[in-house]
């Protein structure tokens, strides 16, 4: 029996994902968190075989979670359940330690597999995200400029292209509106870009937005 943990803060989500797994015959569902706290208080305490996690939660979540996750087991895998498009964050969650990422649009049709091939210890990735992953191990000229960023230089990118302003991002992520104009200069820079006009551009160019997201 493979032990599921489902961590997703929409309870109609988890619902349907419950449903789907219980109807498998090999799977059990052992918990259920709706933040990155709840995650991280059922992984030191819990008997988990496969993690479902979703990369948008309430406070901790997307790749810093992963990260505090695989650091307090190094053993659990981890599948990210996701809004967000693959070219948006599987290689991210792949390099601080998921076993495999799937968008929620295709959880459906191939949730049950992925996880049956992440608890045997496989991955459980797309070919465009394999090759991403051996791209981005190439040198730093060859890489595309949003690679270069840093995992919370990428969130703020995002946030930015999204039209969310300096101050909501800097409330958000509860950092200051000081700290957030520096990531977005160096955003700029590491990107040798000029303006946020041409960020979105970018964004829009390279699939790195979710349909309305924009400005």
């Amino acid at each position: 029996m493979i032990r599921v943990f489902l961590a997703d803060d929409h309870a109609i989500v988890r619902a349907g994902l419950k449903e789907l797994l219980t109807s498998t015959g090999d799977m059990e569902v052992v918990g259920e968190a709706t933040n990155g706290q709840q995650v991280l208080s059922a992984v030191r305490s819990e008997e988990i075989d496969v993690l479902v996690l979703d990369m948008s939660m309430p406070g901790r979540s997307g790749v810093e979670l992963i990260k505090l996750v695989k650091a307090e087991q190094p053993k659990l895998r981890v599948l990210v359940l996701s809004m967000h498009s693959e070219q948006q964050y599987a290689v991210r969650s792949v390099r601080a330690g998921a076993s495999g990422y799937l968008t929620k649009e295709s959880a459906a049709d191939e949730l049950v597999t992925a996880i049956r091939r992440i608890a045997r210890g496989g991955a459980y990735i797309t070919p465009e995200t394999a090759e991403r992953l051996v791209l981005d191990t190439s040198s730093t000229d060859e890489r595309l400029p949003h690679t270069l960023l840093s995992n919370r230089e990428f969130e703020v990118f995002r946030m930015i292209v999204a039209g969310t302003s300096v101050t909501d991002i800097a409330t958000k992520l509860n950092l200051s509106v000081k700290t957030i104009s520096t990531h977005k200069a160096r955003i700029l820079e590491k990107m040798s870009l000029s303006s946020q006009a041409e960020l979105v551009r970018y964004a829009v160019k390279h699939g790195l937005v979710d349909d309305g997201d924009a400005v």
